[in-house]
């Protein structure tokens, strides 16, 4: 049964079991491979995409569930705090392996679109339930606050 919905700001169908996690549907079906499988029980944020403007886990989220809403992934990323993000993530060196950083660069994106001076307690509640196996949490902090001041000027 094909489900509708918005993808990176384009109409989507995508001919798919409904039940299909978001996830694969959008690796497997739409040709999207930035999203990435981390645990497949929404605790890593591997796979974190917005919905409707929030992060949420695609690996755990129905097909179903995005019928007519707006999904953005890492490749549909284009708003100016996704661009300081980008950009902080860059200047400060944040990657180490670099597997979980498309989820992580969608929270950060998410938190600063509706909190444009996040507190490091701000940031910490929204990234989480995102997990770097090389623990650069330190940086993503500092690239968040730096993304957040370069969108002040």
């Amino acid at each position: 049964m094909p489900t509708t919905f918005r993808l990176n700001g384009q109409t989507a169908t995508l001919d798919a079991d409904p039940s299909m996690p978001l996830l694969w549907a959008l690796r497997e079906v739409a040709g999207l491979h930035g999203t990435k499988f981390g645990c497949g029980m929404a605790m890593c944020g591997a796979c974190t995409v917005h919905l409707d403007g929030q992060a949420v886990r695609s690996c755990v989220m129905p097909l179903s569930a995005v019928e007519g809403r707006d999904i953005t992934t890492i490749e549909g990323l284009h708003s100016k705090q996704a661009k300081a993000v980008q950009a902080a993530w860059v200047e400060l060196q944040v990657p180490q392996c670099g597997y979980c950083q498309s989820g992580q660069v969608m929270s950060a994106t998410a938190l600063l679109e509706k909190n444009a001076a996040p507190t490091d307690a701000d940031i910490d509640s929204a990234m989480s339930g995102n997990i770097c196996r090389c623990a650069t949490y330190q940086r993503i902090r500092a690239a968040i606050h730096s993304a957040a001041q370069s969108l002040k000027v």
